[in-house]
């Protein structure tokens, strides 16, 4: 649910069977980035070209030309914060004895990825699963840990839901006063959890031991397979916060945290000052438009965001001003400083030895790293 790219999509779909071992990932081909970096500019240009010619976004023109620069310019530093954020949860995540430049060659390019890929595509999680793996990490250790680190950033955004969705719906911060736009998105979240945790894992137990028996479908065969990797992961993510690492539930709350942040900043910038949980439950729920397979999510994630907006009360030229300044450095910070480090990774992969992750022969037990010094 988070806003940032990298958490698009669910990473069930990576089963260890299809993570490439030496070769990039089909996706991550140059010839299919540039491709993915022509459809982001044709449909930047687009978007453009309707704000200055639509006559009846005149309001969201005005908005815009009243931009101030300096709320930008801390978004922008915000969400590089956040970006950093996510590389220190990242390390934590899957391997707390890496270094920290690999650590941020690998968390960053996975950001880069994913907010130029849609999410139908390999995604950001899938290249630094290609990259882990390429570094000598097994390949069930990856499968497990992608999903125990998508369930756990998942899992401070729920956190939030339901912590903000309460307040608003007992009185404790000022909203819309719909008992359904208040409490319905904490039901929803709460429900979620109980899916995941208490429904999936009987599901799982039930569904598995038949689809992968001799004779089934090739369908059922992988199917079978994500099933299995993903209550991996579901057990992994509760040894994980077990462990009560620091790093790794403060790189996630950072994460969310300088984003929500950045997503405020955008809105003073234009001197708009929504109730802020109202910014809250409209960004986090409108990330569900990350859902729709566009090149980061553009078009898709600025319609939701926009939508929670206007469904909790913000004016519908307020929420376009605020989404698009916002979507500008989401999609922008992380692509340059995700090129960047990528560009670095490639060249720390071609040195097998400099390249390799001490946790790479660490299949089931934890690094010592993840319990307290």
């Amino acid at each position: 649910m988070n806003a940032h790219p990298a958490q698009a999509s669910s990473p069930a779909h990576l089963s260890i069977n299809d993570m490439p071992a030496d070769d990039m990932p089909a996706d991550l081909q140059m010839h299919r980035v540039r491709r993915r970096l022509v459809q982001v500019g044709v449909l930047i240009v687009v978007v453009a070209a309707l704000i200055a010619l639509v006559p009846g976004l005149a309001d969201v023109r005005d908005g815009l030309a009243r931009a101030s620069p300096g709320w930008l310019v801390l978004g922008a530093g915000l969400e590089v914060l956040s970006c950093l954020a996510y590389v220190v949860a990242f390390r934590a995540a899957f391997c707390a004895r890496m270094t920290w430049r690999m650590s941020y060659r690998i968390g960053m390019s996975a950001l880069g990825a994913a907010s130029l890929l849609p999410v139908g595509g390999v995604g950001g999680l899938a290249l630094g699963a290609w990259a882990l793996r390429r570094s000598g990490l097994a390949l069930e250790r990856i499968a497990r840990r992608t999903v125990a680190f998508f369930l756990i950033t998942s899992a401070i955004n729920i956190a939030a839901v339901i912590v903000v969705g309460t307040a608003l719906a007992v009185g404790i911060l000022p909203g819309p006063a719909s008992l359904l736009l208040s409490a319905g998105p904490v039901v929803l979240a709460i429900a979620a959890v109980l899916l995941v945790t208490v429904a999936f894992p009987r599901l799982s137990g039930r569904l598995v031991p038949s689809w992968s028996a001799p004779g089934r479908s090739k369908f059922l065969g992988r199917a079978a397979r994500v099933l299995d990797a993903t209550g991996d992961g579901v057990d992994e993510a509760v040894c994980l916060l077990r462990a009560h690492d620091a790093r790794l539930l403060g790189g996630a709350i950072g994460y969310l945290a300088f984003d929500l942040v950045v997503f405020w900043a955008c809105f003073r910038a234009f001197g708009a000052t929504p109730p802020i949980a109202t910014l809250l439950l409209a960004y986090l729920l409108g990330q569900l438009g990350a859902l729709i397979p566009v090149p980061g999510g553009i078009g898709g994630v600025d319609a939701g965001l926009i939508g929670a907006l206007v469904l909790y009360g913000t004016p519908a030229a307020t929420a376009a001003v605020g989404v698009l300044a916002y979507r500008a450095l989401l999609l922008w910070i992380p692509a340059v400083l995700g090129g960047m480090a990528f560009i670095a990774l490639k060249r720390s992969l071609r040195d097998e030895a400099a390249a390799r992750i001490p946790c790479a022969d660490d299949v089931r037990a934890p690094e010592p790293a993840l319990t307290p010094q």
